[in-house]
């Protein structure tokens, strides 16, 4: 269930599946099924409120009301608007026969659990008036709220909160989950999101062609690059990863240490001449060399065993820097573009998009989002739009580059329309230097073409998945420099088909490293 449904593509999958002979009120029925049943795991007893609105989510949260009260619980409905007057929802709200309050203001009776049905994913418009007053009133009461698709003031496709939202304890949502499940701030009112199957089965969803996916392994887990046994370094790929001057030398080693971590069998250092001999003191299987300009990485680069390019970490804004972007561009290994690498350009991003669109090989932007903001600021119309999913594939359009917009819910933009949302993002990951070693994971996924080669999208959404696998295994006290030597243990269990993400979960906590611990006393 990876696909995430925009509003328009669940009300196709509805139609459709309702036109093979299944009756809407059957699916209403499924749905108000199963949340009364996670009403039930909620609350084995016990008064229960149902906030209706007056629509098909209002239906299915009379289904459950009926359903509920047939079990013993003390059900009231409280219904926004009066009862429904047509569809699905008005028979399902005439089988209803339990006692129906019409809301006039946000006043609530007693209850120990809140079904919220007021609205569902394709909320268009702002709450206001008595329904922002009941959603309110619901935040307010200290009881466990439930929500059906998706918390009323939530937007299905961009994760907004429309003037005011529900801040539910669990949310049931029907056949996929939509992108306002992913996206901030709308996941942080949805709790534990579970998906029901109501009938909508997966040929209907193929048909529908989403192309927007939850960022998880099974999205890329069959393309992870698996070294050949008749392999050498050469086969897993060479990552180039530059490096700014004496004083800024960490970002570089940073991304090209979790290059070499996630796979690629080489990794060299690109640095300023005054910068050689800190990096080759601080570094060991990572090789270095000393480059004057962008002649000299032309000239590196010409080599075709190299295979990736990562520019930006700590490179500082410059016109040698804006020349090195121009020079990996005009090669043939991919590139990602991060930090200052990308704000170089926020001057003249039509520049940067010409360089881009010439080339056949893959690149990627990595953007935080006020790095996003200064490069598309100067371009027309991009500042109308406020959707993060569509401002990463308005991005990758415009550019012809995969984009990926870093955050909490990180989005990954091809620009053909794909996207992934990412949500296992610990929040200790925000931290100096972590997007640096993202940077060098994507380079060090992309650089092992020659052994089985991952496809871009899978290896940039790869990327962002075990990074934050990473932080996760890591836990609490995270810092960049732990992020690399977590990965080994993260990739063992995720092969292993174990979980990755248990905190405390740090590759490089042998006993060895911890001698002292296991000292007798003296």
């Amino acid at each position: 269930m990876l696909e995430l449904l925009s509003t328009a593509e669940m009300a196709r999958a509805d139609r459709t599946t309702i036109a093979a002979g299944t009756p809407g009120i059957v699916l209403m029925e499924r749905a108000g099924a199963a949340v009364a049943e996670r009403a039930m795991a909620l609350r084995s007893h016990g008064r229960v409120l149902v906030l209706a609105g007056p629509g098909n989510n209002g239906g299915d949260g009379y289904v459950a009301a009926r359903l509920l009260a047939a079990k013993g619980y003390a059900v009231t409905v409280l219904a926004l608007g009066g009862l429904p007057q047509a569809g699905d929802a008005a028979e399902a709200a005439r089988r209803w026969s339990g006692v129906t309050t019409i809301a006039r203001d946000g006043g609530l009776p007693p209850c120990d659990l809140i079904i919220d049905a007021l609205f569902g994913a394709g909320l268009a418009r702002p709450l206001d008036g008595v329904a922002a007053a009941l959603v309110d009133a619901a935040n307010a009461a200290k009881v466990p709220i439930l929500a059906v698709d998706l918390p009323s003031g939530i937007a299905g496709d961009t994760g907004a909160v429309m003037g005011a939202a529900i801040r539910a304890t669990e949310t049931v949502t029907f056949a996929r989950r939509k992108p306002g499940h992913l996206l901030l701030p709308g996941r942080l009112h949805c709790g534990r999101v579970r998906v029901a199957d109501i009938g909508i089965s997966a040929a209907t969803i193929a048909a529908v062609a989403p192309s927007c996916f939850a960022n998880e392994p099974a999205l890329w887990r069959q393309a992870l690059p698996e070294p050949a046994a008749d392999g050498h370094k050469y086969s897993r790929g060479h990552v180039v990863a530059g490096s700014g001057g004496i004083a800024s030398t960490g970002a570089g080693r940073l991304a090209a240490r979790a290059a070499l971590r996630v796979g690629a069998g080489l990794v060299t250092i690109a640095c300023p001449p005054d910068a050689l001999a800190v990096q080759a003191a601080a570094n060991t299987a990572v090789m270095v060399r000393g480059i004057d300009g962008a002649d000299d990485l032309s000239v590196l680069l010409a080599d075709r065993r190299i295979t990736a390019v990562v520019l930006g970490p700590g490179a500082g804004v410059s016109e040698r820097l804006r020349a090195e972007v121009h020079a990996a561009l005009a090669g043939d290994a991919a590139v990602v573009l991060d930090a200052d690498a990308i704000t170089n350009f926020a001057d003249q991003p039509e520049q940067l998009a010409a360089a881009i669109r010439d080339r056949q090989a893959v690149t990627v932007l990595t953007p935080h989002e006020g790095e996003f903001h200064r490069l598309v600021s100067k371009l027309n119309n991009f500042d109308k739009i406020i959707d993060k999913l569509e401002q990463a594939r308005s991005a990758a359009r415009y550019f012809n580059a995969i984009v990926l917009l870093k955050g909490a819910d990180t989005v990954v933009a091809m620009p053909d329309g794909r996207a992934a949302i990412a949500a296992n993002a610990p929040p200790w990951l925000a931290t100096a230097g972590a997007g640096d070693v993202l940077a060098g994971m994507i380079a060090g996924l992309l650089a092992q073409k020659a052994d089985k080669g991952m496809p871009a999208f899978e290896a940039v959404s790869a990327a962002v998945w075990l990074h934050g696998a990473a932080a996760a295994a890591v836990g609490p006290g995270l810092i960049a420099e732990d992020l690399p030597e977590a990965l080994p243990g993260v990739l063992a269990r995720l092969r292993a088909g174990v979980p990755a993400t248990e905190p405390g979960a740090f590759a490089t906590r042998d006993p060895a490293h911890f001698w002292w611990c296991a000292r007798p006393r003296a």
